[in-house]
């Protein structure tokens, strides 16, 4: 798959001993895909996906299997890049700079490509599938997550929205999509449509999401259409 092969690039102007850190894989990142703007969205999108992943089992201080099967989801890993993944985590994981610090990092390259950041709303969507694997968000998970949205650059509003989509989606269909309990039906189906369209995968990959990964947009995608049906049928009740 091409993203890993640039993965596998990116790696090789790692240092193989000595201690790597994140801010030396993002300016390599930087460096490495100059003159190729589509492969270093997808690039710095894929090496966001894997640091805040570790960061984020660094700071529950638990990396359970079914997080670690969730992560291998969104990522689609060959075989034969295992290896290479698995050593960004590892960076990742023991570097000794905050994750504030690679967010903040991660969000000003964003800004520096052409300052339309929602890829960073994917990238943290993702890490609340992983975050929600084990069955429940644990308290520092989501104080982790509540930070990144905030550094990122996330209203209250659309945080709030991701939130209740991963936690309570299944209970408060109306907060999945946005909307008060007690938004019409026009309202619910122009709301619907609007998400529908914003999350189409055309959409995903036009700022940056690799084709790996859309088991994120798919994920979303069937937790939107779940929503929307839901509260149609409440209306025809």
């Amino acid at each position: 798959m091409a993203i890993f092969s640039s993965l596998s690039a990116l790696l090789q102007q790692v240092p193989a001993s000595g201690r790597a850190t994140l801010g030396a894989i993002l300016e390599a990142v930087r460096s490495l895909f100059a003159g190729d703007r589509e492969t270093r969205r997808k690039v710095a999108f894929s090496v966001a996906i894997i640091a805040l992943s570790a960061k984020m089992a660094k700071a529950d201080g638990v990396v359970s299997a079914a997080e670690i099967s969730a992560f291998r989801q969104i990522l689609e890993i060959p075989p034969d890049e295992m290896k290479n993944v698995f050593r960004l985590y590892d960076i990742a994981k023991e570097d000794v700079a905050g994750f504030e610090v690679y967010a903040a990092r991660l969000r000003a390259l964003c800004e520096d490509e052409n300052g339309n950041c929602q890829l960073l709303g994917d990238v943290l969507d993702a890490l609340f599938h992983i975050a929600k694997a084990d069955g429940l968000v644990h308290e520092r998970e989501l104080a982790y997550l509540e930070e990144i949205a905030t550094i990122f650059g996330l209203d209250e509003e659309a945080f709030t929205r991701l939130r209740e989509r991963h936690i309570a989606g299944p209970d408060n269909p109306f907060a999945v999509l946005g909307l008060d309990a007690d938004a019409t039906p026009a309202e619910a189906r122009t709301q619907y449509l609007s998400l529908v369209k914003e999350n189409h995968p055309d959409r995903l990959a036009s700022r940056g999401v690799p084709d790996e990964f859309m088991f994120i947009a798919s994920e979303r995608m069937k937790a939107i259409n779940d929503a929307y049906s839901k509260i149609a049928k409440r209306h025809a009740a």
